[in-house]
């Protein structure tokens, strides 16, 4: 349940992520135009509407969509929620979120169901007119049932909010406002709900509470604050940068990506935003007019000259509870992962110690890339010590029956131990160089020996094919880039190249964000999910080089070899390219030469009659 909760978080975060310099954009120009914003100007301040109901959830389908089907997935994302948005009043981003990866799916497994029965000639007409006709339905049904249910649940929010202040219990009301702002109400909640109470209570009394039960940045800048002080990895580095956009820029959705990795987390702000509210209910804490932004400085600025400390009070009270409780669960979480881990190597451990190891299997996600690489380079090394062992790669989920030892990365391990229960456990961080992996080497080298070597490699032979990768299959110097346009880039030249349908790209970036395909020794290997085999026409390898370098979180990938596997021909690609990092001077020459034959020969292909 928890790695499930883990991807749908992921995949949520994957939607807002690329398009947060468009919320920025929004941002400013509404704490910069708006008439109580730093400029105000009227003409300006037009453009805040639109991109609020427009571009904002548009720019969110189209990401959605993409993960799921590329290109053409994002247009019919886009296209759908074109009905959502007009459907409804309210903003809608949770609409977005939910038919952008619909209408790609829908596309998805249209081509799917159509493969091969187009008419020659008719292939791009087919292709226009089934998004046009599809995106339309899309829209239709966006229309007359997501928009619908996504105002009723905004309603039902706002009932339950008024229910609350009715009774006295406004602390209360951050356990309703924290949870929807994650989930992009914080618009429709602040402009549709607090801000009418708000106006009216700041015209009889000079300020009002309401304006300050949404807008306080001190509950997220806690949470972030403990990510970049207890956290790991690329969440770590990017937290002092969300922190300023955040608690200056006032733009609250640079948090939620935080909280949907962690879901749970979102008890910090909720029990933070109370605090506050709490603090603000005791010494009449409130503002005079709305803070859009919900940044520091816009607090400030509509803060009443007499009651701006209280403001920074509760500011400070938020923070702080926040701050606590995000560590606590940072820490607790991040324990809870080392203790399955350990415990499972342990459950594993016991088993294999009483027989002799007879396989070791690598996996990971697809079976086809970074565990192919590894068995590889442990089976070679094995070999050369005069150790048969029979070390094999697979899908986590298909470990085969007899495994003695599987190796994966940390984030696979509980579904490598469903899969292979039976199975001693070995988790890694890295399939090419990893301390776990030099002890299980000395322990293979160790054990009583067995000599029937064609039954431990059964039909082991040079299965090189010139047809999987080609001097068209090479780019070499490339100008540094993101990883996911690395990827995206690679994955794109496998569909040129014909050997993997359109699908097959976002599959390939669904996988790195599960887990990382960088091997080390400045390697990556990216390849689609096991769930993308039927993407795969036929088996291909291409290989983009980096001489600078792409950062795959903290390490740098000089060369990304991308995959698409059908079966098992790609192997011996691998196995040569693990050969050639054992010479340094070798792996070198890979990172920078222009020269393609290079290349290719290292890789095992016979050049002579290439051009």
């Amino acid at each position: 349940m928890r790695v499930q909760v883990q991807r749908f978080g992921k995949f949520l975060s994957g939607m807002i992520m690329p398009n947060i310099g468009a919320f920025i954009a929004w941002g400013f120009i509404t704490a910069l135009f708006i008439p109580s914003g730093w400029l105000p100007n009227e003409k300006l301040a037009l453009l805040v509407s639109p991109m609020l109901r427009y571009l904002l959830p548009l720019l969110i389908a189209y990401s959605g969509g993409k993960m799921v089907y590329g290109d053409k997935g994002g247009i019919m994302g886009a296209i759908a929620t074109m009905g959502v948005i007009t459907g409804s009043d309210i903003p809608m981003f949770i609409g977005a979120m939910a038919i952008g990866p619909l209408s790609g799916w829908v596309i998805k497994r249209f081509d799917q169901l159509v493969e091969g029965k187009i008419p020659a000639g008719f292939e791009m007409l087919t292709n226009n007119f089934s998004v046009g006709i599809l995106g339309m339905l899309c829209a239709i049904i966006g229309f007359y049932t997501i928009s619908p249910v996504v105002a009723f649940l905004t309603h039902m929010l706002s009932s339950g909010v008024e229910i609350i202040m009715s009774r006295s219990l406004l602390p209360f009301v951050s356990f309703f406002i924290e949870p929807a702002k994650v989930l992009f109400l914080n618009n429709a909640i602040n402009h549709g709900i607090l801000t009418p109470i708000g106006l009216e209570q700041s015209q009889a009394a000079g300020s009002s509470i309401m304006f300050l039960l949404e807008a306080n940045p001190g509950s997220g800048l806690g949470v972030l604050t403990a990510y970049w002080i207890f956290s790991k990895g690329s969440m770590q580095s990017s937290a002092p940068g969300a922190i300023v956009i955040h608690f200056l820029g006032g733009i609250h959705e640079i948090y939620f990506p935080y909280i949907l990795a962690r879901p749970f987390l979102i008890i910090a702000p909720m029990l933070g935003s109370a605090s506050a509210i709490l603090v603000y209910s005791i010494f009449g804490g409130g503002l005079v007019v709305p803070a859009s932004p919900g940044s520091i400085i816009s607090l400030m600025a509509m803060s009443p000259k007499s009651g701006a400390g209280v403001v920074i009070l509760g500011v400070l009270t938020a923070t702080v509870v926040s701050f606590l409780i995000s560590w606590a669960v940072i820490k607790k979480t991040s324990e809870k992962e080392e203790d399955d881990t350990t415990s499972v190597q342990d459950k594993g451990h016991l088993h294999t110690e009483q027989s002799t190891i007879r396989r070791v299997v690598f996996a990971c996600d697809a079976g086809m890339g970074s565990s192919a690489m590894g068995a590889t380079r442990l089976r070679r090394k094995l070999e050369k010590s005069g150790v048969h062992i029979n070390v094999t790669n697979s899908s986590v989920d298909h470990i085969p029956a007899g495994t003695d030892v599987v190796v994966c990365q940390s984030e696979l391990s509980h579904r490598a131990q469903q899969s292979s229960p039976l199975s001693e456990l070995i988790v890694i961080k890295n399939f090419l160089s990893d301390p776990a992996l030099d002890n299980l080497f000395a322990r293979l080298s160790d054990q009583p020996q067995l000599d029937n070597r064609e039954e431990l490699f059964p039909g082991e032979k040079d299965t090189t094919d010139n047809s999987i990768l080609t001097p068209e299959n090479i780019v070499t110097g490339l100008r540094s880039t993101s990883k996911q346009e690395a990827i995206r880039r690679a994955g794109e030249l496998l569909q040129a190249r014909g050997y993997v349908k359109p699908g097959y790209v976002g599959a390939m970036l669904e996988r790195e964000e599960l887990v990382t395909t960088y091997l080390g020794m400045g390697v990556a290997i990216p390849h689609g999910t096991s769930e993308a085999k039927n993407e795969i026409i036929q088996t291909g390898v291409v290989v983009m080089q980096y001489p600078e370098g792409v950062l795959f979180g903290e390490e740098k990938a000089r060369l990304v070899i991308g995959i698409a596997a059908s079966g098992d021909r790609h192997i011996d690609i691998l196995a040569r390219l693990s050969g050639s990092l054992e010479d340094e001077a070798v792996l070198e020459e890979l990172f920078t030469t222009p020269d393609k034959r290079f290349i290719l020969e290292t890789f095992g292909l016979n050049t002579k009659n290439e051009n």
